[in-house]
């Protein structure tokens, strides 16, 4: 389906597709991705900023919360066609290189493709292009002095887990959680706030160590990178994710 681009704040807008989120940050001089979809999202990623009013070559940065190929995907083609900046937490910096990856296998995946859920959303996925190998040369850590040069000034909160430098941001108010905290997804048949399954964790306990920082935040919209916005304080969000 089409993303459903919803306007959470003036500046803070939020693209919803039936697989994986983005945010889109708008500035007087430009616009900011927070995440950027799978590689095959490319359209739906560039019709979500022209329904804005701005085209490719108006991103003045994307950030990642991290490097699955799910969150960067139309990064790499934007890095490599318009030279965007990409950005991270400097301990994710290595995995957007694909130094390393820290994503579930393909064999851990398909342990599971014997549930009609997972079987449909891996064959859907393939076709957005999951596969992919590449990573993104260019990518660079987020720093204070970047970040306050960027539309909506974001702040970086770090929350490792899901991946090791995994990073969720604030900005206008509004927190955008990636994967550390999300409100569903294809293979889950929870809704409401909820860690991911287990297999596409790196690191579980960290995980719900980075839930208990999320919850000190004083916010009451998230953006999770998968599901539909959660409005309402974080403190609750996080409960109904641990219990």
């Amino acid at each position: 389906m089409a993303p459903l681009l919803t306007a959470v704040t003036d500046r803070v807008h939020f693209a919803q597709t039936d697989l994986v989120n983005w945010t889109v940050v708008a500035g007087d001089a430009g616009v900011i991705l927070i995440d950027a979809g799978y590689p095959g999202d490319r359209t739906d990623v560039i019709g979500s900023l022209s329904g804005l009013g701005f085209g490719a070559a108006d991103v003045r940065a994307i950030l990642l919360t991290h490097a699955h190929i799910d969150h960067f995907g139309t990064a790499i083609w934007f890095a490599e066609n318009h030279g965007t900046p990409v950005y991270c937490h400097a301990d994710e910096v290595g995995h957007a290189k694909r130094e390393y990856l820290e994503q579930a296998s393909p064999l851990q995946v398909a342990a599971h493709a014997w549930q009609p859920k997972w079987l449909k959303w891996s064959v859907t996925i393939i076709g957005r292009g999951a596969l992919t190998h590449a990573g993104i040369p260019t990518a660079l850590p987020l720093t204070e002095d970047i970040a306050a040069q960027l539309p909506g000034a974001p702040k970086s909160i770090p929350t490792p887990g899901h991946t090791g430098g995994h990073c969720s941001y604030l900005v206008d108010g509004v927190l955008v959680s990636g994967d550390a905290l999300v409100t569903g997804h294809p293979v889950s048949s929870r809704r409401g706030p909820q860690l991911l399954p287990s297999v596409f964790n790196h690191d579980e306990a960290a995980c719900r160590r980075s839930l208990s920082a999320l919850a000190l935040l004083d916010t009451e919209v998230m953006l999770p990178g998968h599901g539909p916005v959660w409005r309402g304080p974080i403190r609750a969000a996080v409960d109904q994710a641990q219990a």
